[in-house]
């Protein structure tokens, strides 16, 4: 029986980073629980050991339910029945599976029937879950929902909402609509109190919503009547218990084809306001959105180790000229190249996620005592960091998620293109990554920011400082002189003073800055465990020339020169 934590080394070894100690001493409040709760732990080496235990559980269930299922589930689908979804058949086991396992609430404190995992084994979970199946990942991840109750919504609410997580009660975010996708502040869906039920009432349409007859729902719905901005919008709990919203459509997509993108059409359904008016999209969605965006993260690290591996064993198996593939320069120098991106994608995944850990538990701490100077500094700095790289990660993860189904699927050759082999579907789920919760686009307007405001830039000095063994001092110089590249490129392209030659070389700059993030992080993975040499030698090369030609593009394009790009107008 497939054990998908057992048989990946690279999860322990991220689980056993020493930055944890802290962040599982901030979450667990120095292991105050154990008075209260008889599953909590004692000490750091207990904390661990039930995460790994629980991760064992998860990676069973990968292994031997979710995996085996999601052909069936993809050929399947699901469906809409008197106006809401039924799952396919092996959606449903899935998710009664987990659900009795106890795997839904992971995050969530122990009062409220949570496991008060943070954020670092709860994302490995995830991984976990979108290299078995993608699709499905989206309707167990959508937990992450329950992340924001916990952070925004009223006492009463939290204790009515949210110990269902741990029941099993699945979740959707439903924000888009026909004519507001990515620009959120259109949205028109309409909020209005009713005095004589007291209670708000939504009416209108949601499309594109990722599992979108969830039991429970958060809606950015317009509550200030004549408003056509982001300072109109409100968020809004809506139980399915009221049976007042109908699945009109079930979408008909490339992949993720187990997880039901629906049109939504709210009649008069009841909702309950969450937080304050006004704040939907300015506060609340914005960080429901980027932890939906570590969730994609996941996803695509997670398709990516999928997609890894079918090309590591058709390789092993496909004989060709009297030998198996494998054995040729061309296929083992792509494979080679698939497992550098692979570790890449994991190492930024696991920092970002470590950031947001620290910095939310000192938030859910702030609001039960005044923070000292010192930790004050600290949240604000991890913040910082986790808003800066949030963006990154979901950008350069699922474009190396797509880059390695890609060449996964090549090497398959002709047979990758049939359905027999599962890199079929592998590939049609991970072109979605690129798109929603944000667009690559989208993500490098948001990461911008971190270059124009040196939070990368601070980072990777701070970076540079940790000792390297001798042997691979060569590699800290070379960063060293990326980052010295780096920040003259930046500073010739701010001094344009130019709003949108900034915005036209921005997915340049964000893409230094991301490999030489990740070329530190690999150097520093490679201190830990000789293993992880090779894919941080191989990494900073290969980033060293990407960026010489980046810089190189840059240096010699003059303001002038954008006017060639706009031909099409």
């Amino acid at each position: 029986m497939e054990n998908f934590y057992i048989d990946n080394k690279d999860l322990k070894f991220q689980l056993g980073h020493p930055l944890m100690k802290k962040i599982v001493a901030l979450k667990e409040r120095n292991y105050s629980d154990k008075e209260n709760f008889d599953y909590a732990p004692i000490d750091f080496e207990d904390a661990v050991d039930s995460y790994d235990k629980v991760l064992n559980i998860v990676g069973e269930i990968c292994g031997s339910i979710i995996a085996p299922n999601a052909e069936s589930v993809d050929a399947e689908g699901p469906q809409v029945i008197n106006d809401h979804v039924k799952y396919a058949r092996g959606t449903a086991e899935n998710h009664r599976a987990l659900a009795e396992a106890g795997l839904y609430g992971m995050s969530l404190p122990r009062k409220y029937d949570g496991l008060n995992f943070p954020m670092v084994p709860y994302v490995m979970a995830a991984e976990l879950v979108s290299r078995a199946d993608a699709g499905f990942a989206n309707i167990w991840g959508l937990q992450d929902c329950a992340e924001t109750l916990h952070e925004f919504a009223s006492e009463e609410q939290k204790r009515r909402y949210l110990p269902q997580t741990a029941e099993g009660k699945t979740y959707a975010m439903d924000l888009t609509e026909p004519d507001a996708g990515s620009d959120l502040q259109s949205v028109m869906l309409k909020a209005h109190y009713d005095e004589k039920r007291g209670t708000w009432l939504l009416n209108g349409v949601k499309r594109f919503i990722t599992n979108g007859d969830a039991d429970i729902s958060l809606v950015l719905a317009r509550s200030e009547e004549g408003t056509t901005d982001a300072r109109g919008l409100s968020l809004f709990v809506y139980d399915k218990a009221y049976n007042t919203v109908k699945v009109r459509r079930i979408e008909h997509k490339l992949g993720i084809i187990g997880s039901p993108t629906c049109e939504l059409v709210f009649t008069n359904a009841p909702a309950e306001l969450v937080g304050d008016r006004k704040m939907g999209l300015i506060k609340y969605v914005m960080s429901l959105m980027n932890g939906a965006r570590l969730g994609v993260g996941a996803q695509s690290v997670g398709l990516s180790e999928a997609a890894y591996r079918e090309a590591v064993k058709y390789a092993n198996e496909r004989t060709q000229f009297g030998k198996t593939i494998i054995n040729f320069p061309a296929v083992y120098e792509m494979l080679t190249d698939m497992r550098v991106k692979l570790q890449a994608s994991r190492a930024l995944l696991y920092e970002t996620s470590r950031f947001v850990d620290v910095y939310k538990a000192y938030s859910h701490l702030a609001s039960e005592r005044k923070l000292e100077k010192e930790e004050r500094d600290e949240m604000k700095e991890f913040q910082r960091l986790a808003d800066a790289f949030t963006p990154l990660l979901k950008m350069i993860t699922s474009e190396y998620c797509n880059q390695i189904a890609y060449d996964s699927l090549q090497i398959h050759g002709g047979a990758g293109f049939m359905k027999d082999f599962p890199i079929e579907r592998i590939y049609r789920d991970a072109r979605i990554t690129t798109i929603y919760e944000g667009t690559s686009q989208l993500q490098v307007v948001a990461a911008i920011k971190g270059v124009t405001t040196g939070v990368f830039l601070n980072q990777m000095n701070a970076y540079s400082h940790v000792e390297v063994a001798p042997d691979r001092e060569h590699l800290r110089r070379m960063l060293i002189e990326m980052g010295e590249e780096y920040q003259s490129t930046i500073a010739a392209v701010v001094q344009v003073n130019d709003t949108e030659y900034v915005d036209f070389h921005a997915r340049r700059m964000v893409e230094m800055a991301g490999n030489i993030v990740i070329g530190y992080l690999l150097l520093h993975d490679s201190a830990r465990n000789e293993d992880y040499l090779p894919s941080a030698e191989i990494f900073i090369r290969k980033a060293k020339a990407q960026n010489r030609e980046r810089a190189v593009y840059i240096a010699d394009f003059e303001l002038k020169d954008l006017g060639h790009f706009k031909m099409n107008e």
